[in-house]
């Protein structure tokens, strides 16, 4: 029988720390997109909350998705079907990131910041295994 480490080694070497520090630095410059398109929609056009977040996140995933490409992945080609599977990844992690949130909120009492800062740490580790085990798989 072979033993666990062995059969995980293969797998560990998929998630090289470099790549998951990249694919952070990544989503920190998302966040920053993120802040500033809202600040756009919503602060100085004065457009409904929903539309202008949902603005933001999306033009915070084509930040991530070109960054992430390019840097934490190092691809050199563009593929609309790569995008597409990313936006389906960062779905999956809003839906983390709301769930954890809400329910660590109105079931626990938890502060909103700690809550979100566990759904966001939740999300982006769904968001990074899945980028490389799909997204970006080759």
């Amino acid at each position: 029988m072979t033993r666990l480490p062995n059969r995980l080694a293969p797998l560990i070497q998929r998630f090289p720390k470099t790549r998951f520090l990249r694919f952070a630095v990544i989503g920190g410059i998302g966040v920053v997109v993120n802040l500033a398109v809202l600040h756009v929609f919503f602060a100085q056009l004065h457009w409904a909350p929903a539309i202008a977040s949902a603005l933001a996140v999306e033009a915070a995933i084509l930040s991530n998705f070109v960054g992430n490409n390019w840097w934490t992945f190092e691809q050199r080609t563009f593929s609309v079907f790569r995008l597409f599977k990313y936006n389906l990844v960062a779905l999956g992690g809003l839906l983390i990131t709301t769930v954890i949130f809400t329910a660590l909120v109105q079931w626990f009492g938890l502060s909103y910041i700690i809550a979100d800062l566990i759904g966001i740490g939740a999300a982006t580790a769904w968001n990074f295994v899945a980028s490389v085990l799909w997204a970006w798989a080759s």
